[in-house]
């Protein structure tokens, strides 16, 4: 039998759509880039850095002189007074963040924000004034976090040899002591490669530590009569935290 219209025919297939998978967004990692007033931490960012960074830099007047010293780097005539920031795309999954911290004191409680979440830290130092990044190696040391100190070479500043930066400064062994010229990228990415590999030791340190405490806990404990007492360590006898004087 016939019906009106060939109502009784099948209906076309649609094209199937093509899922497009969710993609998720990039991993960002973050690390400060400090040190003491004009050690070229707005320089190293902007070095690196695979956009135009963000910087808050002003310029120095006459009104500022007594809170900016500019003995030792004279040529000075901007200061950042917030942070700077910069960016590199690592690969398709993971996205460095820099951000420079301001060197001037008056500043310094911007530090403990800019910090929040951070894996590490660059401090650089200028052997001109030397001193000046003593309170960038405290300020991490306190916190736990992970850093290397980069010796930026500036063209009139003396050139020394790693080693007697690390006495100066009173850092200990574990601590890398690398020479960079901030203005260069090629000389910037090896600070940045040299506090990776530190990051990483670190890591690796810690882990092993750990993995003895999760074996104890897994074994029943002593009875208190069988356990021997532990004598406390004095204070003489622990060794010194190394920071600065």
């Amino acid at each position: 039998m016939a019906y009106a219209n060939d109502c009784d025919t099948a209906d076309p297939v649609a094209p199937a759509v093509p899922v497009v998978p969710a993609t998720s967004p990039p991993v960002t990692l973050k690390i400060l880039v400090a040190g003491g007033f004009g050690a070229g931490k707005t320089t190293f960012v902007g070095a690196v850095s695979e956009i135009e960074p963000l910087s808050t830099e002003e310029l120095l007047s006459g009104l500022s002189e007594a809170a900016d010293p500019l003995e030792g780097v004279g040529e000075k005539s901007t200061t950042t007074v917030a942070l700077d920031f910069g960016r590199i795309t690592l690969d398709e999954r993971h996205v460095l963040y820099l951000f420079g911290t301001p060197g001037q004191q008056r500043f310094w409680f911007l530090w403990e924000e800019m910090c929040a979440g951070a894996l590490g830290a660059v401090v650089l130092a200028d052997t001109r004034r030397l001193a000046d990044c003593f309170a960038a190696v405290d300020f991490f040391e306190r916190r736990g976090i992970g850093f290397i100190v980069a010796v930026n070479e500036f063209d009139d500043g003396h050139r020394y040899e790693p080693e007697e930066v690390r006495e100066a400064v009173g850092l200990g062994p574990d601590v890398p002591v690398v020479r960079c010229d901030a203005r260069l990228t090629s000389s910037g990415t090896g600070a940045l490669a040299a506090l990776v590999r530190h990051l990483l030791c670190m890591s690796t340190v810690r882990s092993s530590s750990a993995a003895p405490a999760t074996r104890a806990s897994s074994v029943s404990p002593a009875s208190p009569a069988s356990a021997s007492p532990v004598s406390p360590v004095s204070p003489a006898s622990s060794s010194e935290s190394g920071e600065p004087s």
